[in-house]
């Protein structure tokens, strides 16, 4: 089963990033974002898609612009993730093949994205929009609309998130730090998964 958890590994280096993303499927989260403002991102970009690109969705956070998506789809990622609402990044993510997730605050935003082809929205940063927010927003999205909470969500909050109607998380530092080791991260990443089975 997929569970709707993208792990964020901002800071991770190229020398750490296999064995790391390799211990996260094993324990249960198969999507796996690379920041591109961490230490040579498409190295370790590059180096988990050959080793378990075919058993997850690999892909790259805090991208900005579309050149940055042209480098990844010919790397062969599987997603886009974006802290903004941008409409040429989002267009280019789609007609590469790849699965788009932009940074939305605001109903605007939303349909902004939306209307350009996202395949979910990224409540971002989503302790400041709140549960509340969501289901505000909600209310007027297109049934059926994905929507992950990112950014001061953790395991002791899923279950209220999924009461709202959130579809799934984003999770970074209370998933990986630089400095962690993959057996930290897969301890880490064991309580996330209990925590999203139970809240289902």
């Amino acid at each position: 089963m997929s569970r709707e958890i993208i792990a964020i590994l901002r800071g991770v280096t190229p020398a750490e990033a296999v064995e790391i993303a390799t211990t996260l499927i094993e324990t249960g989260i198969d999507r796996i974002e690379v920041p591109l403002n961490s230490p040579q991102p498409f190295d370790s970009i590059g180096k988990m898609l050959d080793a378990v690109g075919d058993r997850a969705q690999i892909g790259a956070g805090t991208v900005l612009d579309v050149p940055s998506v042209e480098r990844l789809a010919d790397m062969g990622a599987h997603m886009v993730v974006s802290p903004d609402t941008n409409a040429s990044v989002i267009v280019a993510t789609k007609q590469a093949g790849m699965l788009s997730y932009p940074g939305i605050m605001t109903p605007s935003e939303c349909f902004a994205a939306l209307q350009a082809g996202a395949d979910g929205l990224k409540l971002f940063p989503a302790s400041l929009l709140g549960i509340g927010g969501l289901k505000a927003i909600g209310a007027v999205l297109p049934k059926g609309t994905k929507t992950y909470a990112v950014g001061g969500v953790g395991p002791d909050d899923f279950a209220d998130w999924r009461a709202a109607g959130v579809t799934g998380f984003g999770i970074g530092s209370a998933l990986y730090a630089p400095g962690m080791s993959a057996q930290d991260v897969g301890a880490r990443a064991a309580q996330m998964v209990a925590a999203y089975d139970g809240a289902k």
